[in-house]
């Protein structure tokens, strides 16, 4: 019966470590869709009023429910003077150096086109 009983303790132990890591991991999917989320936000303030970035970098923030990520926009000018690329990374913080999310898009002036 004791034997038994040991068992038992060690299937429990390894149900409730398993439960955990699911519990983190769904934490983890919910942090990086949110800041998927406030990249795709970045993005569509330049695509909405289809304005034309200036090439370089920029950081701002770009909070997303409770969460106060910082987005960091890189704007690259491509051969071809009629589109520029342009990539939103997504960081939980400002001194964070961990990518949380990355859109890359490449936008054209419609000024010009």
């Amino acid at each position: 019966m004791l034997v038994a009983l040991a068992i038992v303790a060690i299937a429990l132990g390894a149900v409730t470590r398993a439960i955990g890591a699911l519990a983190t991991d769904t934490d983890s999917a919910r942090l990086r869709l949110l800041a998927l989320w406030s990249a795709d936000n970045a993005l569509s303030a330049i695509r909405i009023p289809m304005a034309w970035p200036a090439v370089g970098r920029t950081t701002f923030d770009c909070p997303q429910g409770p969460y106060r990520f910082v987005c960091r926009q890189t704007v690259t000018a491509l051969s071809s003077p009629l589109v520029r690329q342009v990539a939103v990374s997504v960081y939980p913080s400002a001194s964070s150096g961990s990518v949380l999310a990355e859109v890359v898009t490449v936008v054209q002036n419609e000024a010009r086109h």
